[in-house]
């Protein structure tokens, strides 16, 4: 694969990367042009949407963020610290179903507890009749605390990966050697453990936050009114994609606002581990719970993972059952092959990509190369719905500007728009997992080929390559499943009659056929289950 991806490819200059970084920012810089355009009918729509709509969006949007950061911080930190600082039954299995929910996209989750929670749902139809009462038991799931509960039962494993990789790697040692001299627990937890998990904890919040703000299959679903829904609301329901781009800008000014603080405090976790302990688990004595206070770690750890993955993929299941759903297998199979190719293709052209930069940065280190890969890395932080208004302006501008390149034929409703969408999105998973293979490979390998001969291209060939084949395959893997889950931008941009799982089960949930949306919905967890199962194993992988 590699040498597929890397035979007879010639010195590449570094304007040639600076010019694909472009095409692949080019969304985010029309959306940002888009304020050369003020006037007109966009400013008349954007000055309606500030007298009435557009506080609703902020306020909307900032509470379910502050619901959804406390959510996934309690969660997050509260179960990394059970597994890594305490001892109890069950222990080394948590660690990795923990990690289950990371499969479930939020809007499957989302479609699972609507159907579980609703008025004429079997929980409050069953209480009824149990308890002999009427009416409704408890306000209704479609709401923003439901929104919030969804995403805060997706998205916790952010925060629970990365507080225990700090608490892993950072904390025991240290732990163990204020327990030494006497500090009792709780002190060493205020102390010692909580400071050192907070860079942590604190990237792991603005990943979970970065998710919610993208999100528009939950917001839309549950019908709340979120920046995300009011883009699609000003370009599809006001026909006006330009008024669209420029409500967007305040959502991207967000997300980049998130992405620095995620930014900073992997800065800072790196600074931490390079002073910190680096003996870890080996010499840290895990505190072992009894009684009581055992029962109680179980279930706090149990809880996540039947609420975020076993309740929801059991309620999906007796949907299809009870429902005596026809399944159309034949029909499941375009979908699902529609689904796998696009994945597949996506996957690999994202990593060849990623390949290049880095290679590029490595070698040549100058400032065009790292600001083009810069560049291409803000693309996972950017929403589906930004990344799509942004991708047909230029397209529209050169329609009308030269009607007949037949630029919106090739882009729009064709698997190349799509795909160039994808690309702007999840080429930054597969440039993040390159350059951290990169970073375990020292420079002097580099040097050693070069006074042997092998130089160029052939060096990435011959000696990245193998050293990176794990790593590459991890990426693969991680933006194939991230292209399969994707509903914004293949709503919008995907050919004629070739739905993808994802969108057929958001269609179909929509339409209140759950028992039908639970095929596709099933068949997306499975293929999320791969990321979880490729971390579970690196976690029980020993520390080095």
């Amino acid at each position: 694969m590699f040498r597929t991806l890397t035979r007879g490819l010639p010195g590449i200059p570094s304007l040639l990367f600076a010019v694909l970084a472009l095409i692949l920012a080019l969304p985010v810089l029309a959306v940002l042009g888009s304020w050369w355009q003020w006037g007109g009918a966009s400013a008349e729509i954007l000055q309606e949407m500030a007298r009435t709509v557009l506080a609703d969006y902020a306020l909307t949007s900032l509470g379910l963020c502050l619901m959804v950061a406390v959510g996934v911080t309690v969660l997050g930190l509260c179960t990394a610290a059970l597994v890594t600082l305490f001892d109890f039954p069950g222990r080394s299995t948590f660690e990795w179903l923990l990690l289950l929910p990371l499969a479930m996209p939020a809007y499957v989750v989302a479609y699972a507890y609507t159907d579980f929670l609703q008025f004429s749902g079997p929980l409050q139809v069953s209480l009824r009749d149990l308890l002999g009462l009427q009416g409704r038991l408890w306000p209704d799931v479609r709401s923003v605390w439901g929104a919030a509960l969804v995403f805060t039962l997706s998205l916790y494993p952010y925060v629970y990966l990365l507080a225990r990789t700090a608490l892993v790697e950072r904390a025991g040692g240290l732990m163990e050697a204020a327990r030494l001299l006497g500090a009792p627990l709780p002190r060493r937890i205020r102390a010692i453990a909580l400071p050192l998990a907070r860079p942590a904890v604190a990237a792991g919040v603005a990943l979970a936050l970065m998710e919610t703000l993208a999100d528009f299959g939950v917001s839309s679903y549950f019908g709340i009114q979120t920046f995300t829904a009011g883009i699609y609301k000003a370009w599809l329901a006001m026909d006006n994609r330009i008024a669209a781009a420029q409500l967007a800008t305040l959502l991207l000014v967000v997300v980049v606002a998130l992405l620095q603080l995620e930014q900073r405090a992997q800065k800072r976790m790196r600074f931490n581990q390079a002073r910190g302990s680096r003996q870890g688990a080996s010499e840290a004595q895990a505190v072992k719970l009894m009684g009581s206070a055992r029962v109680l770690a179980w279930v706090l750890c149990a809880l996540p993972v039947l609420l975020g993955f076993v309740l929801p993929v059991l309620i999906l299941c007796h949907a299809m059952w009870a429902e005596a759903v026809e399944l159309p297998w034949s029909r499941f199979g375009q979908w699902a092959w529609t689904s796998l190719r696009l994945g597949a293709f996506t996957a690999l052209l994202a990593v060849g990509v990623a390949l290049a930069l880095a290679f590029s940065v490595r070698t040549r280190a100058d400032a065009l190369s790292r600001s083009a890969t810069q560049l291409v890395g803000l693309g996972y932080a950017i929403p589906g719905a930004v990344v799509v208004v942004g991708l047909l302006l230029p397209v529209g501008w050169i329609q009308q500007t030269w009607p007949a390149s037949q630029a919106g034929a090739w882009i729009t409703a064709t698997a190349l728009g799509l795909v160039w969408a994808y690309l702007v999105r999840f080429c930054a998973v597969a440039l993040q997992s390159v350059q951290s293979g990169y970073a375990r490979i020292p420079v002097s390998l580099d040097d050693t080929a070069r006074t042997l001969g092998v130089t160029g291209w052939g060096l990435l060939r011959r000696v990245h390559a193998p050293l990176l084949q794990r790593t590459t395959v991890a990426a693969m893997l991680l933006v194939f499943v991230d292209v399969m889950k994707e509903l914004p931008a293949t709503m919008v941009l995907r050919p004629f009659n070739s739905d993808t799982l994802a969108v057929v089960a958001y269609q179909l949930a929509r339409d209140e056929r759950l028992g039908e949306a639970a095929l596709p919905s099933l068949a997306l967890v499975l293929v999320g289950l791969i990321p979880v199962i490729l971390l579970s194993r690196t976690l029980r992988q020993p520390q080095s």
